[in-house]
């Protein structure tokens, strides 16, 4: 039986699962009737797997798969409704049945992060809000504490909109929570959910100057994170990818020193953390947002860092070092609990490429897949 993990791959034309069987890496899928999928998850004990996503047309919505069928949990309704609703008769005709009322029609576009945590499962959205669920994703309510923060009315849309992408919890202690919000910053929760604390500060080390708009100042970081993952074992110790720079943590999100040194460019959007050593961490750099987005000399490299950020390596071998231009966006990239860890991504140009020794070395697992939006390690039991 094979020991490779099912990886679990949103994308702009519905959800895939990745499996390796004897004759190499299969797609199944597409699942969710098409919908983007912009972040999956998956629970080892009941083997549920949740995809969310959505746009204006299709609403905001949460996919569940328990056994072998998908059922839609509906928060928001979209334009396809609206259709439906005027022109019942072809919607028929289609095959297209429109679903109920939608609680949160008119307040979300999207649904763009999953992150269960203990008997809960929540979900970041467009407009930036936090959704909670107690029943496996079949219903929602909004942590209104999170939209009603003094500076709510401060917060700015990066280029995809206001959007709340990344969720990350503490699995000793279920109150704390950090939230990653593009453009407004990194905001972290002691109580779960009762209030939140908004953790942009520098650290007291020299800021490098920039001019570039999104790169913060010397006080703080800027304030367009990209994407944020928490070390395992250093309960304070956060790392994350922003729009100009990789930064580190060691005391919750209060203080952030800067350790993109090294690297070859400032910009990139995701972040991986070992399951293990929190001093080993990934990153895939990218060209600036006015170059391209794409590696930097058209080679692609994943970067790795041994020691927290103080030293980078370019991790190339059976990565593309030739006329590369793909993206690799901010939900695109996982790390698995494996002994040695494996580490996965997806790029815009529709390939996952996998490594099964920490980065050291890179194989295409599949091409052709629609732009991937999300790759996630479905958790073994």
């Amino acid at each position: 039986m094979s020991t490779a993990p099912t990886l679990l791959v949103g994308t702009t034309k519905g959800a895939f699962l990745l499996t390796k069987g004897d004759d190499g890496w299969t797609a199944d899928g597409p699942f969710c009737n098409g919908w983007p999928i912009n972040h999956m998850a998956g629970d080892a004990a009941t083997g549920t797997i949740w995809a969310a996503g959505g746009n204006e047309w299709f609403g905001a919505g949460v996919w569940r798969r328990n056994g072998r069928g998908w059922e839609l949990s509906k928060l928001a309704a979209g334009q396809m409704d609206d259709w439906m609703a005027s022109d019942p008769d072809l919607a028929a005709s289609l095959g297209v049945k429109p679903s109920g009322p939608a609680p949160f029609t008119g307040q979300l576009q999207a649904l763009w992060s999953l992150k269960p945590a203990g008997d809960t499962l929540y979900a970041g959205g467009k407009p930036a809000a936090l959704y909670a669920s107690k029943d496996g994703g079949e219903t929602w309510a909004e942590i209104e504490s999170l939209r009603n923060h003094p500076s709510s009315d401060e917060w700015t849309p990066g280029a995809a909109g206001l959007t709340l992408h990344t969720i990350v919890t503490d699995p000793a202690d279920p109150n704390r929570m950090w939230l990653a919000i593009s453009a407004a910053g990194v905001f972290a929760t002691e109580d779960g959910g009762e209030t939140w604390d908004r953790r942009n500060r520098r650290s007291n080390a020299p800021a490098k100057p920039s001019t570039h708009p999104a790169a913060g100042d010397g006080h703080e970081t800027g304030h367009c994170v990209h994407n944020m993952g928490r070390a395992a074992g250093a309960p304070d110790l956060l790392y994350q990818q922003n729009h100009h720079g990789v930064y580190r943590s060691r005391d919750g999100g209060r203080s952030w020193d800067e350790i993109t040194e090294g690297l070859p460019s400032t910009f990139g959007f995701p972040i991986g953390v070992h399951p293990r050593d929190p001093d080993t961490i990934w990153t895939l750099p990218l060209n600036s947002d006015m170059d391209g987005r794409y590696p930097p000399d058209a080679q692609a490299a994943v970067w790795r860092s041994r020691d927290g950020g103080e030293s980078w390596h370019a991790c190339r071998e059976g990565l593309p070092q030739k006329g590369c231009f793909f993206t690799v966006l901010r939900q695109a990239m996982a790390v698995d609990a494996a002994e040695p860890a494996g580490v996965f991504f997806g790029t815009n140009s529709g390939s996952v490429f996998g490594s099964f020794d920490e980065g050291d070395s890179w194989t295409e697992l599949t091409r052709h897949l629609p732009t991937v939006l999300c790759v996630e390690v479905m958790p073994r039991r």
